[in-house]
């Protein structure tokens, strides 16, 4: 029995990465392949190191060339993917099964561990990214289960990002293994033996039996909340997506929210925003990315304790999936923090579509007294060249009178600078919008429903109402 002192505190005592290879290698049914390309072969260097690998690893393996890695896998768009790293797992899972024997088969637990990356290059002008990932088993003959996730790097050298992917791999393999009951647990554990300023992970997938109750926007929530990275994003269909994929070379539409539930003017909003963007020249849907990002200020509950209702979460999430919107998830509190994110991936237009109150809020100083350049420094990133604000009309609650860009009031610090921007036409009011909508307001909306009122369903598109009666969604009871 281990000593226990009086005044110790209770802790997770992390296994060392010599010690989870060590654990796998021991198991005498765990058996599998490594397959690696690029920068990535420092995973199964920690499993030879460990000893006792000899039963462990069938194969290992390197496709470095691309003439080789197209031969072995088919060509594919890109070499560093989620379609490369796909068709690694599959094939060496195949491979796996047919040079087995029957016999060997009914004891192995199977698994393919792959990887897929490129570490930064000379200039140090792109840090590198990657792609890993593990089809696994748990029982004999079982079937498999996926995890797939995608690495993003921070560190400025080559063998310290090559260093990092080796943690992360051990983490995986080891997790897959031994901690997939807690997937939400697992993704901090892959920074185990690792700094987070080091490396990114900005998206990972769960497929399979074993994650058939897991839903993946949970775990991109989990990530944005753990600080693995600073935003996330899924489409229609739930599935997380890459956000240096979606937005590459995009035009972007962005509308920000609590979307507590979804209305008709955040639709009106999107709708009218969307046709007015269109209408640029070189702007069409194919070219264009359209996001309604919702900040972890906007889930919290309770603002004073930083509590995430997950729940809540997930009834945002699925009404506005079910609408056919691609979601994110930010941690970016200011807006400029947003387009300075979109700017890393594209050099295309930019538009935000918000209302008037988030306008006369973003020429608030308060926000940026933590800047050294202050309101000046943040809106030299936000209004940059190709960013336009699309600027949707409110009812002064007082004068009744219809609030845009024209008559807006600001704080007499920054009115010139307001009036810097308007002049310039950085600032663009939303003319065709539907006036029946400027009443609704989403908290209300949300109280009606609570409260088991009626009159709330004409606020909501029509999605929006049958999802909620259909799934209880915000408390809603027959």
């Amino acid at each position: 029995m281990p000593v226990s002192l009086r005044g110790d505190q209770p802790f997770e005592n992390t296994p060392s990465l010599e010690a989870k290879a060590l654990r796998i290698n021991l198991n005498e049914n765990i058996y599998g392949t490594f397959a690696e390309i690029g920068a990535g072969q420092e995973v199964v260097r920690h499993f030879f190191r460990c000893g006792g690998a000899s039963g462990t690893i069938a194969k290992t393996m390197s496709a470095y060339d691309k003439n080789f890695s197209d031969a072995i896998y088919g060509k594919g768009k890109s070499y560093v993917s989620e379609e490369r790293l796909n068709k690694m797992l599959d094939l060496e899972t195949k491979h796996l099964e047919k040079r087995i024997s029957k016999e060997d088969r009914s004891k192995k637990i199977f698994f393919t561990y792959a990887n897929t990356v490129t570490t930064i290059d000379f200039a140090k002008k792109f840090k590198g990214h990657g792609w890993m990932g593990i089809k696994f088993q748990t029982e004999p003959n079982g079937p498999y289960s996926m995890i797939s996730t995608h690495l993003r790097f921070h560190e400025i050298d080559a063998r310290s990002q090559q260093e990092s992917v080796g943690v992360v791999g051990v983490n995986l393999i080891y997790g897959a293994f031994y901690q997939h009951d807690r997937p939400r647990k697992m993704l901090r554990y892959l920074f185990d033996h690792l700094d987070k300023t080091a490396i990114e992970i900005d998206t990972i997938n769960f497929t399979g039996p074993l994650f058939k109750d897991i839903d993946n926007r949970i775990l991109s929530l989990e990530l944005v909340k753990n600080g693995m990275t600073e935003a996330v994003m899924f489409g229609p269909d739930g599935n997380n997506l890459l956000p240096a994929r979606v937005l590459y070379k995009k035009n972007i539409l962005a509308i920000r929210g609590s979307f507590r539930p979804v209305t008709n003017v955040n639709m009106d909003m999107f709708t009218s925003s969307s046709e007015m963007f269109y209408k640029d020249k070189d702007v069409n849907e194919e070219n264009t990315m359209n996001i309604f990002e919702i900040t972890l200020s906007n889930l919290m509950a309770n603002s004073s304790t930083g509590f995430i209702d997950e729940q809540d979460f997930m009834d945002r999430a699925k009404l506005l999936c079910a609408m056919g919107q691609t979601v994110m998830i930010s941690n970016f509190k200011e807006y400029y923090r947003l387009v300075e994110y979109f700017s890393n991936y594209t050099t295309k237009k930019i538009r935000l579509s918000m209302g008037v109150s988030n306008l006369i809020e973003i020429f608030d100083e308060k926000y940026y007294r933590n800047l050294s350049g202050g309101i000046l420094e943040a809106f030299g990133k936000l209004f940059f060249k190709n960013m336009l604000v699309y600027l949707y009309p409110m009812i002064d609650e007082k004068t009744g009178e219809i609030v845009n860009s024209t008559n807006l009031r600001v704080s007499a610090q920054v009115k010139e600078l307001y009036k810097f921007f308007a002049y310039n036409k950085k600032v663009i009011d939303i003319t065709d919008y539907n006036k029946d909508y400027l009443n609704i307001y989403s908290r209300e909306v949300l109280s009606l429903i609570n409260e088991g009122k009626q009159g709330w369903e004409t606020m909501l598109p029509k999605k929006a109402r049958e999802l909620i009666k259909e799934k209880q969604l915000f408390g809603y009871q027959e």
